[in-house]
């Protein structure tokens, strides 16, 4: 497995746990019960990961660029 292809798998899992803490924080919010990160937790985490998959996805981008494919 090439080095853009593993860059592109963690970013795909970095999305759906950005996704995920997203609907968690919305459950959250919606429960109007106390939790232990609070709605803007999950939502700062969930927006973190989001960050973290879009410049994986764009490092890996670039590099397929760079090399050719046979």
């Amino acid at each position: 497995m090439q080095s853009s292809e593993r860059k592109v798998r963690i970013a795909r899992i970095f999305g759906a746990g950005a996704f995920a803490c997203g609907v968690i924080g919305l459950v959250a919010g919606l429960a109007e019960r106390e939790w232990r990160l609070a709605v803007t937790g999950w939502f700062t985490g969930g927006t973190l990961l989001a960050v973290l998959a879009g410049l994986l996805l764009i490092e890996a981008y670039m590099d397929m660029r760079r090399t050719p494919h046979p």
